[in-house]
């Protein structure tokens, strides 16, 4: 993964779970490697991933089980709720991005319908 020198890493990498676990690709109640294991993966600090895993606990995004490790939450409704988070956010990062084009609403909405048949044609 290639890091962005102007985001935390921890939240890069938390980021990068949350996708993975609205993707399907963590499905709920699968363990996630453990704070050794992520940190090799990305090539973090082990207080970072240990840091990671608890902002994911705190958003109710995954729990740790003292000995066993830690898991993708298994509420449904989080993970929907999650997801909802994290589209809402996408559309104002890009609603930010192209305000200064000064497109109407309707221009707008045509091309994200027109981008949106090209990619569900692949």
């Amino acid at each position: 993964m290639q890091f962005d020198p102007m985001i935390p890493i921890w939240l890069q990498v938390a980021t990068r779970i949350k996708q993975e676990i609205v993707t399907g690709t963590r499905p709920p109640g699968s363990k996630l490697p453990g704070g050794r294991d992520l940190a090799v993966a990305y090539g973090i600090n082990p207080n970072t991933a240990a840091r990671i895993y608890q902002e994911l606990e705190s958003e109710g995004v995954c729990y740790t089980q003292r000995g066993r490790g830690t898991f993708v939450t298994e509420s449904s409704e989080r993970i929907d709720l999650l997801r909802q988070e994290m589209a809402r956010n996408a559309v104002r990062r890009f609603l930010g991005e192209i305000a200064p084009l000064a497109l109407s609403r309707e221009v707008l909405v045509e091309m994200i319908e027109k981008e949106a048949d090209s990619l569900a044609q692949k």
